[in-house]
Order: C-alpha cells, then sequence, then structure tokens
C-alpha cells in the first residue's frame, strides 16, 4: 500500500523539449542562443547545444556538439568529390560557400542517428535542447537535409521553432510582410508548434509588430504612410495592392502564432519566451503527435503494400525462371564468403560534454610546468 502510494506520488519526468532557432543572417540567432543559455544557466538548468553551422568562425556559447568537430567546411569545399554516372570515375568539384554549407550539412546528417543517440542519453538530466541553424535560412529549410534533421528530432522528442526577428529591420511595411510569409511557409512546411521571436528589442520596440498583427487597419495605414506605395498619379502601386491583399489572407495565420519581444543584449523578454515553450509543449502533445502518429500508420501501410507486392511478383519471375531453366536455379544459391567487407570510414560524433575531444584546443600558457621549470636556464650571449 505504502509502495503504490509513493509510486502513485511520483511525478514522471519530462522529455526535454527542443528548440530549434531560425531566422534570416543577421537577425541575431547565435546571440539569442547565448542569451537563453546563459539565463537557463542562472537557473542551475543548462541545457544541451547543437551547433548545425559549420562556417561560422566563432560562436558565443558552449556547444555540446558543433558540426565543425566532425566536419571540415573549408576541406568540402575544396575537396567534395562526386562519383559520375557510369561510376567509372570521380569528379572533383570545386563548391561555393553555399554549396560548400549545404554539403556539409548533408554529410553530418548521414550521422544523425549518432546524434539522436547521444541527446536521448542526456534526456534525464537536460530540460532543453537547442539547436543553432545555419545562418543561410533556405539552407536549412528548403534542404533535405534540414527536413530530415527536423522530422528525426520531431518524432522523438517536443519540439518547437523559434523564427528570429531583426525588429529594426521590420520596421517597413514590406520587409514586415517578407518576414510574415517566409514564417508563415516555414510553419506549414514543419507543421510544430511556432513562436515569432523579435529580437533586439533595445534597439527597436516590438509593439508596432504587434499591432499590425492584431489590427489590419493599423498595417493598411502604415502602408499608404509609407514612400513608393503610390504612383506619380496618387494612385496605389502594384506592391500596395498586393501587400493588402496578403494582409488580408495572413490575418488567420496570426490569429493562431505566439509572439514574444527578446533582447538578446539585455535579456528583455526572455523569461516571456520560455513560458512560450511551455506553452508549445501542450501543443505538441495535443496536435503534432497524433498528426505524426497518423502519417506513421499511413507510411508503414503504404510500405506494407509496396513489399508484398514486389514479392509476390519477385515469386512469381523466379517459379517461371525454374520452370525454364531447372539446372541454372540450382546455382543461384548465397556464398557468405564471397561478402566484401565494409571498409567505409566511420565518422563519430562528438559530445564535448563528456571531457576532451580529438583536435580540442589547449592553452599551452595555462599548462602545468614541468618538475624542472624552477631550473634557472643560461640565457644565450
Amino acid at each position: 500500500m505504502e509502495a503504490s502510494s509513493s509510486t502513485g506520488g511520483a511525478e514522471e519526468k519530462k522529455k526535454p523539449m527542443v528548440i530549434i532557432t531560425i531566422g534570416m543572417a543577421g537577425a541575431g540567432k547565435s546571440t539569442f542562443v547565448q542569451q537563453i543559455n546563459s539565463y537557463l544557466h542562472a537557473r542551475d538548468s543548462p541545457p544541451y547545444i547543437l551547433n548545425l553551422d559549420p562556417a561560422v568562425a566563432n560562436v558565443p556559447f558552449e556547444p555540446n556538439i558543433d558540426i565543425r568537430d566532425t566536419i571540415n567546411y573549408s576541406e568540402v569545399m575544396k575537396q567534395s568529390v562526386a562519383l559520375s554516372p557510369c561510376w567509372f570515375y570521380a569528379v572533383k568539384y570545386n563548391l561555393g560557400p553555399n554549396g560548400g554549407i549545404l554539403t556539409a550539412l548533408n554529410l553530418f546528417t548521414t550521422k544523425f542517428d549518432q546524434v539522436l543517440n547521444l541527446v536521448e542519453k542526456r534526456a534525464e538530466t537536460v530540460d532543453y535542447v537547442i539547436l543553432d541553424t545555419p545562418g543561410q535560412i533556405e539552407i536549412f529549410t528548403w534542404s533535405a537535409s534540414g527536413a530530415i534533421i527536423t522530422d528525426a528530432v520531431a518524432s522523438s522528442l517536443p519540439t518547437v521553432v523559434a523564427y528570429i526577428i531583426d525588429t529594426p529591420r521590420t520596421t517597413a511595411p514590406a520587409t514586415f510582410m517578407s518576414n510574415m510569409l517566409y514564417a508563415c511557409s516555414i510553419l506549414y512546411k514543419t507543421k510544430l508548434p511556432f513562436i515569432l521571436v523579435f529580437n533586439k528589442t533595445d534597439v527597436q520596440p516590438h509593439d508596432f509588430a504587434l499591432e499590425w498583427m492584431h489590427d489590419f487597419e493599423a498595417f493598411q495605414a502604415a502602408l499608404a504612410a509609407h514612400k513608393g506605395t503610390t504612383d506619380e498619379d496618387g494612385e496605389p502601386t502594384y506592391m500596395n495592392s498586393l501587400m493588402n491583399s496578403m494582409s488580408l489572407v495572413l490575418d488567420e495565420f496570426y490569429q493562431h502564432l505566439t509572439a514574444v519581444g527578446v533582447s538578446s543584449v539585455t535579456g528583455d523578454g526572455v523569461k516571456e519566451f520560455f513560458e512560450a515553450v511551455e506553452a508549445s509543449r501542450v501543443e505538441y502533445q495535443n496536435e503534432y503527435l497524433p498528426e505524426l502518429e497518423r502519417a506513421r500508420a499511413a507510411r508503414e501501410e503504404s510500405l506494407r503494400a509496396v513489399k508484398e507486392d514486389s514479392m509476390s511478383r519477385l515469386m512469381k519471375d523466379l517459379s517461371v525462371d525454374r520452370q525454364q531453366n531447372p539446372s541454372a536455379a540450382l546455382l543461384d544459391r548465397w556464398d557468405p564468403s564471397a561478402e566484401d567487407d565494409d571498409d567505409d570510414t566511420e565518422i563519430n560524433i562528438i559530445d564535448r560534454s563528456d571531457g576532451p575531444w580529438p583536435g580540442q584546443y589547449h592553452d599551452i600558457t595555462r599548462e602545468n610546468r614541468r618538475d624542472d621549470a624552477a631550473m634557472n636556464w643560461p640565457r644565450p650571449n
């Protein structure tokens, strides 16, 4: 009786919440990650951070898993090799910056099962897992590797997408509308809980954006007052009419959207951001998980039907072949000794929180001195 009451009183540990930060270049994604990282450390709840940008020189936080430890972005650009269609020779391609980032992300995605295993091992000790994505937003949001990473994480842990917006650059109605359209496309592509994070509110408050989202007439007035919305005769331009129409279309999109203002410099609004993240956990469980289970069941049923059809056609072909050529069928046997060994080089994902890792930077000025450090060496003449 006592054991049952203690079991019933024990509260099950919540799964860590995954935060995928996405945003335009210069919106302040890495600075935002650094700020929420500091916020969680101050509350004795350090997050588990993944850096997915292979081209970044420095990050203002210490990631637990860094794509740069596994993939050398510069070498990928110089030495990327692709097999030709006839498989007889290899062709070397000199990739540009975006091609190098995309290829590096693709290579990292092939080992993302290792990343998930490392994250799941830490699931009992962390409350949040944070993904900092590449600055080139289209490389992650519209690539196959970005979709694979997002789906793999969301199918294992509660996930929310944080779309970072550069608030000072959004004061123009056209720029605001462009950001909203991009946010809308990402929302409907991922189908995950979504938070609009208006960053840099210490420079420009985000009140105007909230007003435009909730008051269609306020946005129309701002659009009419903005320069370039009318032609020489005072008539609305094509772009003016287009943005007016789009604002009407996005009105329903705004109603189901969570927006917070954050300053990654001062830390204002970070508490409200995490309140929105926790609210997204309920949305994930009530809306995303059932849809995921339905999609998974439909996919498994489709694969089963395709497999059964392929197997039935294979058995028919085998029966016809054996009837026409019985002697050849006897030679069709599998020889285990003829199998070649897999010589692929294994790329292991490095978890920095486990201790020193290969290639780790060492500050030799802080290394412990040897026993002969106290000796006075003669100075050269």
